[in-house]
Order: C-alpha cells, then structure tokens, then sequence
C-alpha cells in the first residue's frame, strides 16, 4: 500500500514537521502490537510515504475486521517523536479502497479536549492498496518443482594427504572424513526433493591419471559422458574411489563447476527445476575474480550454492561470497539475488564427537536459505506454482544435467 498526507500539524521550532507513520495490529486483549513503521519524509507537512508491503497476518493476524491503529508522529533527533494525531481502520476497508483514494482524519485526542473550534490534525490519503497471494515453498514442490542437486568437492594439495589421518580427506575405517560428513548430512535431506535420485559429482584441483592432466571439474565417476551417481551412497563411493586415483594438487578454481552448472540451469526457465550446488572445500581459493563474476551471472539462473567449508582455515573469501551483508559484484554488476550460503563445518562439529548430531545441525543450518532464494527467484520471475499433479498425471521431464 501506499499513502500521503496532508495539512498534518506543525510540530518542529524551526522548519515544518518530518512526519512518519507506525501502525499497530489490535491483540484480543485489547493492547495493540507495533507491525509496521514507515520512512520519515524530512521537513513537510504534506508527505508522500514509499509503497510498501506487510504480511496480512502481521497486519490483522487474518482478521479482516479486526482495528489497526495507525498513528502519525514527527521525528526528532534525540528519539523523543512528537504525536502528531491517530486514525483507525480495517484490513475490509483498506481493501475495499482498491478502486478509489480513501481520506482519514488525523485526530489528537488531547488536542480535541482542549480546543473547542479543533477539526482534525490533517488528513492521510490512501493512494494504493493491493493483495498479492505469497507462494511458499511447499507449494512448488507439491506442484512438481524438483531440486537438482549437483556436488564438487575440493581435491587440491592443501587438503593434506588422504593416507594420512591429519588429512581432510582422510579416509579412516572408523570415521567418516569432515568431507563425507559434510557431503552425507546435506546430500541425505535434498535428494528427498529430487525425484531421480541421480547426481552430478565433481571434483576440482586434481591430476588426473594417467598423462597427470590438473583438472577443474572432472566427474568423481570417472564417466565424462554421464556424470552421474545413484544416491548419495553412490556418490561417496565414487568419491572414495577418486581419492584413490587423483593426485590431489591445485589451484582451488570455483568458477568451472559454477558455470557448469549455470549452463544447465539458463535451460530451464519455468520454474519446474531449480539447482542446488554444493561445494565442499578447505576455503583457499585461487580464482575469487572469475568465482564472483559467475555469481553474479548465476543469480538470475534458478539455483542456488552452498559452501561447506572444513577444516582449521580462516574463511574470509567465503564470507564475502555468502553476501549476506554485501551483496556480491563484479565489475560494477551486482548480483540480482542472495543465491551462496557458506558455513564453516567446525561451527557444527558435536565435541562428544557424536557424528550423527554433527550432520544433523550442518544440514539444518545448510538447507535454511534454500526455500527462500527458491521463492525469490519465483518471485522476480513471476511463476506462480502449478497445481499438484493427480495420481493419472503424467510425471515432471528428466532435467538438463549439467
């Protein structure tokens, strides 16, 4: 909704009022809860407020009868606002000002005791409202989005070498490594949203047998045609086997299997796939330049990348990729979405060693950006779900495996 004011009364010595709205949700109990508070517009009596957007159920907790209360104040520096009035309405009678501006009286009640000859302090103007349906993510999976779920995993020399036990990768008989832990507590949720169960899995920064070639992105599976594992057993089994045949070495290059990636999802634009890429590392990365330009070009692409990172490292190149603070740019581009989540593995690790809670936080705090950078990709496309298939439907399409 949008309003503007009018003719509000002026509060401030020297200049006119810096006005700004709070509305107030109505508690069964008679109390009212703050659920909204607009911009102060600076030294006018006859503000114009920014559009703006609120749940219905912060609003009036889905009651469309039920009283909001909107009161009008001037902002002062020291925090000490001065009330300029108050006026009450509905969620029923905002909506039906769809089609026409709906004028409210401000009112001071103090004002209105006092003075006998006192109208109003002003008036607001509704100038829009509309109601849009939110979406959530259940309802795209019940209508058939699936989530194509691809791995890369970090096979470069400053993992330390897997044959021994103070390697990353250490592959010891009565522990899984921070990799498969980290590979397994993520992959084991996700594949339940991908029908196929088949997945892409690479590894980056090895030489590979025989001629020693260093590649960025090669298939764990060893099958440059198919690329993919069946479960998430089948691709630790193809990990493990990996790490019996490369030579773990250099440089740490993210931007291949990101752009690998994108390429397959730049295919898919009606919302029916979406793509999880997970990348798991030891956080030394060697291409930041080329990572954050595929970011960039990745965040209009329905996908999303998560960054596992092990080990002891300081993580800061990750943490400005997550760009939850700062969103990531590149040459002047910024990207158009949040689509990276990075954790750090040693935040999750159980110190009673137990492996199993371990997983359990990592995937719980991993997988809780997914939904929403999936909505928000919906959203700036405007695809609304399909309705769930019924039991005689025919099934989604395979997707585009990158």
């Amino acid at each position: 909704m949008q309003l503007c004011a009018n003719k509000l009364d002026k509060k401030d010595f020297f200049g006119k009022s810096d006005p700004f709205l709070v509305f107030y949700r109505s508690n069964e109990d008679g109390t009212f809860t703050i659920c909204h508070k607009t911009e102060v517009v600076k030294n006018t009596l006859n503000p114009v407020w920014q559009p703006f957007s609120i749940p219905v159920r912060a609003l009036c907790n889905g009651d469309y009868d039920r009283t909001v209360k909107i009161d009008v104040y001037d902002w002062d520096r020291d925090g000490s606002h001065d009330f300029i009035g108050e006026f009450t309405t509905s969620y029923r009678e905002l909506s039906k000002a769809q089609n026409q501006f709906t004028v409210y009286e401000v009112l001071n009640p103090r004002k209105k005791c006092k003075k006998k000859k006192y109208v109003n302090s002003g008036t607001v103007t509704l100038l829009s409202f509309s109601v849009d349906s939110e979406f959530t993510f259940v309802d795209y999976i019940k209508g058939g989005t699936q989530l194509n779920f691809t791995v890369a995993i970090d096979f470069t020399a400053s993992n330390g070498n897997p044959l021994q036990p103070t390697s990353l990768h250490y592959m010891s008989p009565y522990q899984l490594s921070a990799y498969a832990m980290a590979l397994k507590a993520v992959g084991e949720i996700i594949q339940d949203y991908d029908s196929d169960k088949l997945f892409p899995a690479y590894g980056f920064g090895a030489k590979l047998p025989p001629e020693g070639r260093i590649s960025h992105q090669f298939p764990l599976n060893n099958n440059d045609e198919d690329p993919n594992c069946a479960g998430i057993d089948g691709v630790l089994e193809s990990y493990f086997q990996s790490l019996r045949t490369v030579q773990l070495y250099g440089p740490t290059y993210f931007a291949p299997v990101i752009n690998q990636v994108a390429r397959a999802a730049a295919k898919i634009s009606d919302g029916s796939q979406y793509y999880v890429l997970l990348i798991i590392t030891d956080g030394v990365i060697s291409d930041m330049t080329q990572t954050k330009e595929a970011i960039v070009s990745a965040s209009s692409l329905p996908m999303s990348i998560i960054i596992v990172g092990v080990g002891p490292a300081m993580f800061e190149a990750m943490e400005e990729l997550d760009g939850d603070d700062v969103r990531v740019s590149s040459r002047g581009r910024y990207a158009e979405r949040d689509i990276v989540q990075f954790v750090p593995f040693r935040d999750y690790v159980d110190r009673s060693g137990n492996q199993v809670l371990s997983m359990a936080r990592l995937a719980k705090d991993v997988l809780a950006e997914i939904p929403e950078q999936l909505l928000s990709y919906m959203r700036t496309r405007d695809i609304q779900p399909r309705p769930p298939p019924t039991a005689n439907s025919s099934p989604t399409p395979a997707p585009e495996q990158p």
